[in-house]
């Protein structure tokens, strides 16, 4: 590596490892082994997003897809660089918990049934920022659904609706969120929530098979992509 990107994947690593958590204590090193494996994958991740440095020149402006790539890559980088610092004890080891925290901060969860909301809770997600939408969005969708819903139960179904679209804004306004992310299985109910949604609110979809086994893993990858 020549001198110049050797300062840029140092700024890169600084920028990788800053902490964003002002409680988090650093702690003077202790003896250790280096996690090879690790350092590594922080390497790798940090020179791809070294490339976005060189691509952008001359205004290092990246458009939204390139931001996604970009940021995601630092935060792959920073989770590796972490792990490395808390095998010496300079930092404690991350819980899968907080990264789910903090990844969805600004978002807020929309999903279809309350045990996926349960699972949601259990992964990380706090249970303010996760809204169950048990009807779909618009009332020519629960046609869709069910064609032969009678008349009569539209009625109600349609203020279910209204109370559904309220709640999303509410919890837009009063908690400052700034992404919709609707997490539901591939399934009629999931796939029309899910393009509606797209349309009312520019939401993200994420539909899964299997939510309730929803790994933790798996729902960073997620929030990650978003």
């Amino acid at each position: 590596m020549d001198k110049n990107r050797l300062n840029q994947a140092e700024h890169l690593i600084k920028k990788a490892g800053s902490i964003n958590n002002s409680s988090e204590t650093i702690r003077e090193p202790r003896e250790g082994i280096i996690n090879v494996k690790l350092f590594e994958a922080a390497l790798k991740d940090l020179m791809e997003a070294e490339d976005f440095i060189y691509s952008s020149l001359p205004s290092h402006k990246l458009n939204l897809e390139e931001s996604k790539l970009f940021t995601r890559k630092m935060l792959d980088a920073r989770e590796n660089i972490h792990g490395i610092l808390a095998d010496f004890g300079v930092m404690e080891k991350a819980k899968t918990e907080n990264k789910v925290g903090e990844l969805s901060q600004g978002f807020l969860i929309v999903t279809t049934k309350n045990n996926f909301k349960k699972t949601l809770v259990k992964l990380g997600i706090d249970v303010k920022q996760i809204l169950v939408a048990g009807v779909p969005l618009d009332i020519e969708d629960m046609k869709e659904i069910n064609p032969k819903i009678p008349e009569a139960a539209l009625k109600g179904i349609s203020k279910k609706i209204e109370h559904v679209n309220n709640d999303i804004k509410r919890k837009m306004e009063k908690m400052e969120l700034k992404k919709i992310l609707i997490i539901a299985e591939p399934d009629a109910s999931g796939e029309i929530l899910g393009k509606r949604g797209k349309d009312l609110y520019q939401a993200q979809i994420a539909l899964e098979n299997d939510l309730k086994d929803l790994s933790a893993d798996k729902l960073i990858e997620l929030l990650l992509n978003y």
